[in-house]
């Protein structure tokens, strides 16, 4: 690896996995950009129109409080900025089929959720609009919030299409435990470095709780969280295809085909096949609360949150990855507003005022104050009451003006700063795939890897006979012709 990357002290926050399943949207404000409602989207206060924006996001379940909570958001924004939102949530299993049919087929949105693994897509197909001169000159705070690294890190093109969320910009993966089994099967957390370290406690776990009891939980989504941090996709979303993150001679590579790599997912197919993976991972769509184990990607006291998610009295979690830093970290939560919206200054005023107002922040993150969630110290302390909020806290904006939550570290949101201080620069930091003239076998390649992964990264095909398969399907859809244009465009940036 490199030197440690040194970013600014005010570097950023972190990544906090929130909730678990699907949704609609909020059904009590009308859309600013329907355009069949262009009377009921508004809102007389003191005779000033308030238009309503559509903001598309990821989350989980809409609880029964969800336009009231929405409500009280909008009543606040109103007055501060004259701006609200009518806040539509896509599932965690539906996320990826529901955003590309809203930018394919034109469906009216004012911000919309995005990250790496489509945001470059998106831009490509002129679905976001073009931000680079509008944040500086509108929403001067926010541009000054966000260090030029992570602005830097979220352009294509050298032109701004998001707001990126200023947090743990860098990655750092955790395997975290359930303490009771912890104690019960006597499993060392701290040296638990590698997948091959998790293979006896997993099968003791297994043994000793019967035979429908999962150690390693997965739904079809993303399989083993983290499982290709080693390799950087150039923000091209497409795992089958990148660098080794460490390799200084930046060197294009068939991912699935690297000796590591395959290693890795002979131990997921053997797990899955001694029933340490659940059986319908690859067609689980949300997943179940009380997870024994799971991979994520974390930061000091991100466990808290876990443990109220999932229902555990307490989790136990070690560092086994990371720091890195990455475009595509930086690209793993922005949010983008639409070439199409009219509504595009209040848009990214309304980001702003998320991104800088401690009480919107904490509404957003947490849901309904006397709910979801009550005031330990003011707005700097809370503690949540329920595990029904849907909404992904690092989807939103950044973590510097929003609370901890109760018992997590006091200093939490310093020791992410000092986390994205050590962070490793990958080779390619900065560097993010030109696809403007590769749309077809962009969209072809990531077809046949959306074919085969929930299979793959569960563990539930054989690596032996599948990977062959994938890699001939995906050279015939243009594999090689990505990675030839991958390495001219690397060698060109580096020169």
């Amino acid at each position: 690896m490199k030197k440690p990357l040194k970013l600014l002290s005010t570097a950023c926050v972190l990544t906090l996995l929130m909730s678990a399943l699907a949704a609609c949207g909020s059904k009590s404000d009308t859309s600013a950009s329907d355009p069949k409602a262009s009377d009921a989207s508004k809102t007389s206060s003191s005779s000033t129109d308030v238009p309503t924006l559509v903001w598309w996001t990821i989350g989980g379940q809409v609880p029964n409080n969800f336009d009231k909570a929405v409500a009280a958001m909008n009543e606040y924004t109103a007055e501060k900025i004259g701006v609200k939102v009518d806040i539509k949530v896509a599932s965690w299993g539906e996320w990826d089929t529901k955003i590309n049919t809203i930018v394919n087929t034109g469906e009216p949105f004012d911000i919309m959720f995005t990250n790496g693994s489509k945001y470059n897509q998106q831009v490509a197909m002129g679905a976001f609009a073009d931000l680079t001169d509008l944040v500086q000159s509108e929403t001067p705070d926010l541009y000054k919030l966000i260090p030029e690294k992570v602005w830097d890190g979220s352009k294509v093109g050298g032109k701004i299409y998001s707001v990126p969320t200023y947090k743990d910009s860098s990655l750092t993966q955790y395997w975290v435990f359930d303490h009771k089994y912890v104690e019960k099967y006597g499993i060392d957390v701290p040296n638990m470095k590698t997948l091959k370290d998790l293979d006896k406690p997993f099968h003791d776990m297994k043994a000793g709780e019967g035979k429908s009891f999962y150690p390693l939980p997965m739904t079809q989504s993303e399989g083993l969280n983290g499982f290709f941090n080693e390799y950087d996709d150039m923000a091209l979303g497409l795992a089958p295809i990148g660098v080794k993150a460490d390799d200084a001679s930046r060197k294009v590579v068939s991912v699935l085909e690297q000796p590591d790599v395959m290693e890795n997912l002979k131990m997921l197919h053997q797990w899955y096949q001694d029933g340490i993976i659940n059986p319908d991972a690859p067609t689980k769509p949300e997943p179940d609360k009380g997870k024994p184990f799971m991979s994520a990607q974390g930061f000091p006291g991100a466990e808290v949150g876990w443990q109220v998610n999932n229902g555990v009295e307490k989790y136990d979690m070690v560092q086994n990855y990371g720091p890195i830093y990455t475009t595509t970290t930086i690209q793993g939560s922005l949010n983008a507003i639409s070439a199409n919206s009219k509504y595009k200054k209040e848009a990214l005023k309304y980001l702003e005022l998320v991104n800088t107002d401690p009480k919107l922040r904490n509404m957003l993150a947490f849901g309904e104050e006397g709910v979801d969630y009550k005031k330990v110290d003011g707005e700097k302390v809370v503690e949540r009451t329920t595990d029904t909020w849907p909404l992904a806290a690092y989807t939103q904006g950044t973590f510097f003006d929003m609370a901890t939550q109760k018992d997590a570290p006091a200093d939490q949101w310093e020791q992410v700063k000092k986390l994205n201080e050590q962070a490793f620069a990958s080779s390619l930091l900065g560097f993010s795939m030109d696809i403007s003239n590769l749309s077809t076998e962009v969209a072809n390649t990531k077809a046949v890897w959306d074919k085969y992964r929930y299979e793959l990264l569960t563990g539930a095909s054989d690596p032996e006979k599948m990977v062959p398969k994938i890699v001939s399907e995906l050279k015939a859809a243009g594999m090689d012709t990505l990675m030839k244009a991958a390495q001219e465009q690397i060698d060109a940036f580096f020169k």
